[in-house]
């Protein structure tokens, strides 16, 4: 999902990473496995380097501007903004569905832009929500989907998949090995855009919500189906013809509200929406 500033210039030093990432993992470990059943050339130490660096990046950008709010701020409103978000997504990661749940570092962080209606997580686990997501959404529910989703994101590793199914490892190794510079500048340049979740493809969007309802159901606290719930807030507001950033870097909410609800009735899970979460005081502890 779409962090506001420019996605180039934001990772133009991550692009040599990378091919080093790339290179190490073509010439020393050769296509495995993951622990998603997946064929992936790329080692998990690839996305936990990659997602460091995102995050790194992410972190210098808006806390340049004073957005990026401190967990450990002497607010303790702030503070226990932290503790009960952290609690959403410690729900998710022990819902025994999450992959990578030891491998990853998971943290969260809070960006305070009330206009923007966004989150989006970093390879490895680094996961980013914007204020004006928190304010926007009803209830627990649907934020629990909308970090469910990223989480899956991360966890099923699309971002280093789509490199791969991308380019190809003939044709990275060529750039790399090569002298294409000009390729590869060009090539990492589009690719820094998707490590934060942009421009996915349909079967990875679809794949996040199903691991969305997976994840949700599993806790037995949340509405499965809350990411569905996201989907027709984000819908009303397409419909009154002031789109969020979300809707232009995602396939159509429509359809997707009709497959959530439909996973969420195939697996019998639980759809009522969840008591007494503290959701609105968590939206005043943020001046929301």
């Amino acid at each position: 999902m779409k962090p506001r500033f420019h996605i180039a210039s934001l990772y133009a030093n991550t692009r040599f990473l990378i091919a080093l990432l790339v290179l190490s993992s073509v010439l020393f470990t050769g296509c495995g496995s993951d622990k998603n059943g997946d064929a992936v050339f790329f080692p998990i130490d690839n996305d936990l380097q990659l997602g460091m660096q995102v995050s790194q990046q992410v972190d210098s950008a808006y806390g340049s501007k004073g957005q990026l709010l401190d967990r450990n701020s002497r607010n303790p409103r702030i503070r226990a903004a932290y503790a009960h978000l952290d609690a959403i997504v410690e729900r998710l990661l022990e819902s025994g569905e999450v992959s990578y749940r030891e491998e990853f570092p998971w943290d969260v962080k809070i960006i305070n832009d009330p206009e923007i209606q966004n989150a989006f997580a970093t390879p490895g686990g680094h996961i980013y929500v914007f204020t004006g997501l928190i304010k926007y959404l009803d209830n627990e529910d649907q934020l629990a989907g909308v970090l469910g989703h990223e989480i899956a994101h991360a966890d099923q590793r699309h971002s280093i998949k789509q490199l791969q199914k991308q380019y190809g490892i003939s044709v990275l190794t060529k750039l790399i090995l090569g002298n294409e510079t000009g390729n590869l500048e060009r090539i990492f340049t589009q690719v820094g855009g998707q490590l934060v979740g942009l421009k996915f493809s349909r079967d990875y969007e679809r794949e996040a919500d199903e691991y969305s309802v997976r994840y949700l159901g599993a806790t037995d606290f949340y509405a499965c189906d809350g990411a569905a719930g996201f989907f027709q807030k984000m819908q009303s507001l397409e419909n009154r013809g002031t789109p969020p950033e979300f809707i232009s870097t995602h396939p159509d909410p429509a359809n997707r509200i009709r497959e959530i609800q439909a996973r969420a009735q195939q697996q019998g899970c639980k759809t009522g929406t969840a008591a007494n979460t503290g959701y609105q005081e968590f939206k005043r502890n943020l001046g929301l």
